[in-house]
Parts: structure tokens; sequence; C-alpha cells
């Protein structure tokens, strides 16, 4: 962990409010500043709103969702969310959660 006397550096070096360092395809993800004129989201709030921006084919609301949270964090969130949507579906429909999971996908019943 870095430290310096009186400051604060997030676990990857940056300032608390730095822009994040650039994901895969080599664009950095802009995050939110804080302070009492912005609210903290978590994790599932994040996916939440990415997900549903991606369904709605909105980049800018990609974008901003994904600035919320770390991108590891947006990972594991849209994982649980796809997660719990198989499974409230499976119970939905009464069937497996293997055999829902593959019908979205458009795979073939095994």
């Amino acid at each position: 962990m870095l430290r310096k006397i009186g400051r604060l550096f997030q676990a990857d070096g940056r300032e608390p409010g730095q822009t994040a360092p650039p994901d895969v395809t080599g664009k950095t993800v802009p995050r939110q500043p804080a302070g009492p004129e912005h609210r903290t989201h978590n994790i599932f709030e994040a996916a939440a709103a990415y997900v549903t921006a991606c369904v709605d084919d909105d980049q800018e609301k990609q974008d901003e969702a994904a600035g919320w949270v770390q991108p590891e964090a947006l990972h594991f969130g849209i994982n649980e969310l796809a997660c719990r949507a198989v499974i409230a579906l499976a119970r939905e429909r009464d069937e497996s959660p293997r055999d829902v999971a593959r019908t979205l996908l458009g795979l073939p019943a095994v």
C-alpha cells in the first residue's frame, strides 16, 4: 500500500478523485468527483445501471455507470446480476438454470 504523510492514495497509486487508469481498450474511465453533491454508488447499482444502458444501447449512460466503481467491482456486480436473473427465470419457468442460460444465449439444449 502506498502511503505519504498527510495524503491519501488509492491502491493503484492515484490520489482520490483522479481519473482511473486506462482500461483494456486504452481509454480512460472518468471517476465521479467526491463531495456532498455526489453520492457514492455501490457495485449493484452500477451493474444495474450499466446493464440497463447496454439494453437501451446508451453508450453515455454505460460510461457513466462504469465510472461509479472499479472495473473489477462492475464485473462482479454484472456477474451477480446475471446469476440472479437466470435463477429467477429458472424458477418462473420451472426449468434448470443451465437450460435457461443456454436458451438465453441461443445455445442448443444438452
